[in-house]
């Protein structure tokens, strides 16, 4: 569920008329609606109830909008980062920083200083190589970093290819018939306190089966690690639940999730921890957009819309499906192939789909946009940097302003040499 709803013929987030936020703020704009993300956070919560010791990280790279983080903040969720950055804006937004959790396969010496200085959490670690690095650090602040090690249990998570990382030949985490001698070994580290395990198979997950088969592995993994005497008091379990793109639907819920971790993870006696993304922000988020034109085609017309690639890019990099509606439909409809102004042939957002009925001049939206949306937005053919806003119930604001050309522009410059 979430709270974009036609009131009086028009699309609202919440209270609000998407209509008013786009004559102020002009399009495309990403808008936020608070109470989905409130609402989404509750039952991700809700469904992880059954479990004695959870600890919930919202995976930042899925929208880190300050905004965004603030409120999650305020539900007790900490914060899942894979860079520097992330982490920054996680503590920004009030997350505490043992409530940080430092994942990412590539953190560099400077991130891993950063970090250790900041007294983050939990280092994920993703291979041996970053276990011994991160140790030589804490030992010379005189510290401990407290760690899971990464591992990669080989299970295919039957999504997308370019957002599977469970399997061997992803570059994610630890080959899992070397996890236990690679363990063993951080564990005799000076500066590290090992005291777990982490997995992620995966994102956008829509069978719950082959996280069952991969934690499945896990636990088989702590009983070994602890039957040798060493410490499991936490096992991750990352993300990836996926949410409906596409009307109708039919994905397993965070209450089918939670089900199936507490059968599996019966008796483990960890603190379970769980890193949810796109399932808390996805679909609290849509973005607005304009009608350029529409053209007529060899079959069906193209509806030419302001946004593009460059401010949605899931459509052109995973072929992904986002619902397209008008914001003020008119009751009929029309077969049409929608694309963006961006001189590239990928930037399509559809071909040969049933839409509301529009034309130059109308709004509309993709829905299903708060997830992997702003946060993979860049600035191609020189175009703007799209801005978001944020409703909360009748009052609205904008999180993060549209960045102008003019304004990149004027942070190049041109050599004397080139005068």
């Amino acid at each position: 569920m979430d709270h974009f709803e036609i009131v009086d013929g028009e699309l609202h987030a919440e209270q609000v008329p998407l209509s008013a936020i786009a004559r102020e703020v002009g399009t495309p704009v990403y808008v936020y609606s608070r109470a989905t993300l409130v609402r989404h956070a509750k039952v991700f919560r809700e469904a992880l109830s059954a479990l004695p010791k959870v600890h919930i990280a919202f995976a930042v790279k899925s929208n880190p909008n300050l905004a965004v983080l603030r409120v999650l903040a305020r539900e007790g969720y900490g914060a899942d980062v894979v860079s520097e950055g992330e982490m920054n804006r996680a503590l920004a937004a009030g997350i505490k920083p043992e409530d940080v959790v430092f994942s990412g396969v590539g953190k560099t010496r400077a991130e891993l200083i950063a970090a250790v200085r900041a007294g983050i959490g939990q280092f994920n670690l993703e291979s041996e190589e970053e276990g011994v690095e991160l140790s030589e650090i804490a030992a010379a602040l005189r510290t401990r970093a407290t760690c899971t090690l990464r591992v990669n249990p080989d299970v295919d998570a039957r999504t997308h290819a370019k957002i599977s990382t469970g399997k061997a030949e992803n570059k994610f985490g630890v080959a899992y018939d070397r996890a236990s001698g690679i363990y063993a070994r951080l564990s005799a580290l000076p500066g590290l306190e090992m005291r777990g395990l982490a997995v992620h198979i995966g994102s956008q997950i829509t069978d719950l089966e082959p996280s069952r088969q991969a934690f499945l592995k896990m636990g088989a993994l702590m009983n070994a690690l602890r039957v040798q005497g060493y410490t499991v008091s936490h096992m991750d379990l990352g993300g990836g639940l996926g949410v409906p793109y596409k009307a109708g639907d039919d994905l397993p819920t965070p209450a089918d999730y939670g089900r199936m971790v507490s059968e599996v993870a019966q008796g483990w006696g960890v603190t379970l921890m769980f890193e949810p993304g796109r399932v808390i922000t996805g679909n609290s988020g849509v973005l607005v957009t304009e009608v350029v034109r529409v053209k007529k085609g060899t079959g069906s017309p193209w509806v030419v819309v302001d946004a593009a690639m460059n401010d949605l890019a899931r459509p052109a990099m995973y072929d992904a499906w986002h619902d397209f509606a008008a914001v003020r439909p008119g009751g009929e409809t029309m077969t049409a192939n929608i694309v963006g102004p961006i001189c590239e042939s990928s930037d399509t957002f559809a071909l040969g789909r049933e839409i509301d009925a529009v034309k130059a001049g109308d709004l509309a939206v993709f829905r299903t946009a708060g997830a992997y949306g702003a946060t993979m937005a860049n600035t191609y053919n020189s175009r703007p940097l799209v801005p978001e806003v944020m409703v909360d119930g009748e009052r609205w604001a904008i999180v993060a302003n549209r960045i102008e050309p003019a304004t990149i522009l004027a942070a190049e410059q041109v050599p004397d040499w080139l005068a």
